[in-house]
């Protein structure tokens, strides 16, 4: 399964033989799913049903969905205004006695009169509405379709990039493991320079005590299990953007997981060459988590 961003956009349009519409869906980053639906008067009914659709395809992303739909010309019903008609009726004669030549009225004059003509207000209803909602839904469906493949589109070229920034932390946790501050030999050498700093300052320590010290000492000295760790949560990162489907929150809460060893690399190294290599780590965790913000 692969991996899809949030990031989408799709369009569909369709007809019947007496309305066509056009379906727009947008989509963006969110924590969770988010619908927002833009329908058309009388058709909010539809509602309930658009959520419901989306929510099977969906499991992350502020959605935005909005509805346009109008009547074909040549399908709608017309009707005349007999108020206004009556009322331009009963004032002609005095019109035309005002007027030093003045013209018959004619049906077309009439007709002209804004508001004259009004154009009858859809009363679908029945069986003919079922049939158009039906139509406008699997008409959303290929809209949601189409977002899909954009989504996925997008979450491929991320998982590459995702793919990259994995390896530079891998080469990033080589260079911590391997470098001189986390060898046991500089750990031991750099514990029998404290103890002998300890000396200095006090000339009798009893011998528990010391030990107590030299405990502490190579507690905050080695490394050694935040670069296992670190290696483990980019293994399972990197299990996670091969196996694909929804996995951002996951990949979110690595993130935080790698920023804490990293953090804790840094607080206990004493080493200019360990930290500078614990502050890549945190930059390059940044930009990993970024990224993971558009997956879904």
């Amino acid at each position: 399964m692969a991996l899809r961003s949030m990031t989408g956009y799709a369009r569909s349009e369709g007809h019947d033989e007496a309305y066509s519409w056009t379906w727009e869906a947008k989509s963006v980053n969110s924590k969770g799913l988010d619908v927002r639906c833009r329908l058309p008067g009388g058709f909010d009914s539809l509602e309930p049903a658009v959520r419901t659709r989306a929510a099977r395809r969906f499991a992350r992303g502020n959605l935005s969905l909005s509805l346009s739909i109008r009547r074909l010309e040549g399908s709608a019903d017309y009707s005349i205004n007999k108020g206004l008609l009556e009322q331009v009726m009963s004032i002609l004669p005095d019109i035309e006695k005002r007027l030093d030549d003045p013209r018959p009225a004619s049906a077309e004059g009439l007709l002209a009169i804004r508001g004259m003509v009004e154009q009858v207000e859809d009363t679908l209803s029945g069986d003919s509405r079922d049939n158009l909602d039906g139509a406008l839904l699997d008409s959303l469906d290929q809209v949601f379709g189409s977002l899909e493949g954009m989504r996925e589109e997008e979450g491929g070229r991320v998982g590459s990039v995702l793919t990259a920034q994995l390896g530079e932390l891998d080469t990033l946790i080589d260079n911590a493991a391997n470098s001189a501050a986390a060898q046991p030999g500089a750990i031991k050498a750099r514990l029998r320079e404290q103890l002998a700093e300890l000396r200095d300052v006090v000339d009798d320590i009893p011998e528990d005590r010391l030990a107590q010290e030299a405990a502490i000492l190579v507690t905050k000295a080695d490394v050694t299990e935040e670069i296992d760790r670190l290696k483990v949560h980019r293994e399972a990162a990197t299990e996670l953007i091969d196996g694909g489907g929804v996995v951002g929150r996951k990949l979110d809460f690595l993130c935080q997981e790698l920023n804490r060893e990293a953090n804790t690399l840094c607080s206990k190294s004493s080493d200019v060459e360990l930290t500078a290599i614990g502050i890549e780590l945190k930059a390059t965790i940044e930009q990993f988590r970024e990224q993971v913000q558009n997956i879904e």
